[in-house]
């Protein structure tokens, strides 16, 4: 019996590596509805299978290169050949193009963010890759050590793209990325640096028209104050 996949459809995709052409699958847009959303933007879908998480990472099936649409085309010198020798001749033509389960989604990212590490990605990219991650371990495989494991690199990427700017060119503002790294300082109770960037947003309010950033960011550290003093 033929599975119904109306839910997605076929993206082409030129593999920079090996130069071959694929097809891989995403979730059409009028399918995609959240029920829920957490206060670091993870959102809870009603259908796991209809997840866009799932398919945020396209895998060459050729040669292995995987990354997103937000991923650079620029290659650093000896990055391709590295790309080349550390995944493309170990690569056993395993197949990321049709639906997937969350085994194969989370083997995805994991094969994006070597991917981004070999070729020096910037830490805007890899920070997102880490954080997607983690938000597949809290809706769909609820690992909490897996979950905080990869929150706590995704911050370590965010604060190395705060310190270098690498996010300016990037839809993301900077009064996003500081509530950002507030929320997941929070979030691996690092209560200090949480407060830290809190106030840093809150500062801004005037400068922003990011109003309700400001406003989450007041509300997380009142929460804070109030789990202190409880």
């Amino acid at each position: 019996m033929e599975k119904n996949l109306d839910y997605l459809y076929d993206r082409k995709v030129d593999c920079y590596i090996c130069k071959t052409s694929y097809t891989t699958k995403k979730v059409l847009s009028r399918y995609i509805r959240a029920h829920k959303h957490d206060t670091d933007f993870c959102s809870f879908y009603i259908s796991t299978k209809i997840n866009p998480l799932l398919y945020y990472v396209h895998v060459c099936p050729s040669c292995g290169f995987s990354s997103t649409e937000e991923s650079s085309n620029y290659f650093p010198p000896m990055t391709m050949e590295a790309i080349q020798e550390k995944i493309s001749t170990n690569w056993n033509n395993k197949f990321y193009c049709d639906e997937r389960s969350l085994e194969t989604a989370i083997n995805s990212y994991k094969l994006a963010i070597y991917c981004a590490t070999i070729k020096k990605e910037k830490n805007i990219a890899l920070a997102g890759l880490y954080l997607r991650l983690s938000w597949l371990y809290r809706t769909e495989e609820v690992n909490i050590a897996e979950e905080k494991r990869f929150l706590r690199l995704a911050l370590e990427e965010y604060l190395k793209s705060y310190m270098n700017s690498d996010y300016s060119e990037t839809h993301l503002s900077e009064v996003k990325l500081l509530y950002i790294i507030g929320e997941l300082s929070r979030r691996v109770d690092n209560h200090v640096q949480a407060t830290r960037y809190f106030s840093r947003v809150i500062e801004k309010q005037k400068d922003t028209v990011e109003k309700g950033i400001v406003q989450m960011a007041k509300d997380r550290w009142s929460e804070m104050r109030e789990q202190k003093s409880g």
